[in-house]
């Protein structure tokens, strides 16, 4: 059974508004859509709230991993008056 969005476009992947963004339920041409971040699609509300709990959870976690990586730098910096400098490169994806 082809899809109904799959004749307004022609890419590989489905549509975002076929399945939902976390348990893959199909989403029905008649039935509730709750969207979150304006790109992703869920089939309830509980599917959603726990995508934004994820987000969030995320969020925190790199907010936290930061602020430590902040605070090393500072003390590099603070022990650097010693004549010990220590650089270095972060990468964040």
């Amino acid at each position: 059974m082809a899809s109904y969005y799959s004749g307004f476009f022609s890419c590989e992947e489905p549509h975002f508004l076929e399945s939902c963004s976390l348990c893959r339920k199909h989403l029905g041409l008649n039935s509730d859509i709750f969207m979150y971040r304006g790109d992703k699609a869920f089939c309830s509300k509980e599917c959603r709230e726990e995508q934004i709990e994820s987000d969030e959870a995320k969020e925190r976690k790199w907010k936290n991993s930061s602020r430590s990586l902040r605070k090393k730098s500072s003390e590099t910096k603070e022990s650097a008056a010693g004549n010990t400098v220590r650089t270095g490169t972060l990468v964040v994806a």
